[in-house]
């Protein structure tokens, strides 16, 4: 056990794990003691969500050195595809959560078919030719989002991507309408179930970074030639990494979609993609732990700045300048290993002690 603490890994991972937990339990405790206002509950799914989306890019970013410009694409499939089969669940399964359960689940699969399937030709590129071509896909899904139709009538479900091509019988009701989206959503969302979704995010993914596989991709992030040499699939760990990480921000997308009442297409467009790579970047590339931080404080600063009103966006852009300086300064980065080499050495003379 001793052992097991002292891995560096593990302690961060553990550390990660308890900052979630306790978050979780602080928020809840806030929430029952009617300290929270209606902003703030309506904020809570949303940070699930969009820590999910931060943990999952950074496995294709940051561990996998890829730059993925269409994230809000595999939102965008997650959410539309778990709204729909909410919608036709409603009757067969009666239970709430078990029903969120199973959307988000659907929703996650679609996206990582999606995603395996974008990824046979994407992956065979690099860098910004990469980055280029996952930003037209975002825009692709969302333009095919913007113009699907999808409803249930006496004769059953119908799906297509032009009115002219579907026409529901007497009575029968659409659940995705075009350009208006997705309108008259029961809201299944919860905050329980966006924690849950963030321990499984956090599960997955640091998981396969700590696996054989993941130290593959790693290899394959540091040096593409020399891991070919030792007999890496580079394609294959690229897409494992890249079908995973689409696969989470489906169900991601999957809570994001059951916590409105009505959703459309414009919300999962490249903005979104670049706000989720922020979130990333400023936590620091590869670094989980920094990825939930992140998005969950840049997501409620523009609300927490609400009354300054028209000036808020422009002081949350001079606070990322700010950040990111800060974070990647070297001097900065000099100070806080000094920190951590002092903090480690305190314990290690403590264990010392304590063993004689």
């Amino acid at each position: 056990m001793k052992k097991i603490l002292n891995n560096k890994t593990t302690r961060t991972n553990l550390v990660t794990y308890l900052v979630v937990i306790v978050a979780f339990i602080v928020m809840q405790a806030a929430n029952s003691a009617g300290m929270l206002g209606s902003s703030m509950k309506g904020l809570l799914v949303p940070i699930c969500v969009y820590i999910s989306l931060a943990v999952s890019l950074n496995l294709l970013v940051g561990i996998c050195g890829e730059l993925s410009l269409g994230h809000a694409g595999f939102m965008g499939i997650g959410a539309f595809s778990g709204i729909i089969i909410a919608a036709l669940l409603k009757d067969a399964v009666s239970n709430d959560f078990l029903r969120l359960l199973l959307a988000m689940l659907c929703g996650g699969v679609f996206a990582g078919i999606v995603g395996f399937l974008i990824g046979v030709p994407v992956l065979r590129l690099r860098g910004d030719y990469l980055a280029i071509v996952t930003l037209a896909f975002g825009e692709i899904m969302k333009n095919i989002i913007g113009n699907l139709y999808a409803g249930t009538d006496s004769e059953g479900f119908h799906i297509a991507v032009s009115t002219t091509k579907m026409k529901l019988a007497a009575g029968g009701k659409y659940i995705v309408s075009g350009p208006l989206g997705a309108t008259g959503i029961q809201k299944l969302a919860t905050f329980t179930m966006g924690f849950l979704l963030v321990l499984f995010t956090l599960f997955i993914v640091q998981n396969l970074i700590n696996s054989k596989e993941g130290r593959a991709i790693r290899a394959v992030r540091d040096n593409r030639i020399a891991a070919e040499s030792v007999g890496i699939n580079v394609t294959a760990f690229r897409m494992k990494a890249f079908v995973v990480s689409a696969f989470l921000a489906g169900m991601a997308g999957a809570l994001f979609g059951l916590n409105y009442s009505s959703v459309t297409a414009p919300k999962f467009n490249f903005n979104t993609s670049i706000n989720i790579l922020v979130f990333v970047v400023l936590g620091g590339m590869g670094n989980i732990l920094g990825s939930v931080i992140s998005a969950a404080v840049l997501y409620v600063l523009p609300e927490a700045m609400r009354g300054l009103q028209d000036y808020r966006m422009i002081l949350y852009a001079v606070v990322l300048i700010v950040v990111m300086l800060f974070t990647w300064s070297p001097k900065v980065k000099e100070f806080t290993s000094v920190i951590g080499a002092k903090v480690t050495g305190v314990f290690k003379k403590k264990e010392a002690g304590t063993n004689e």
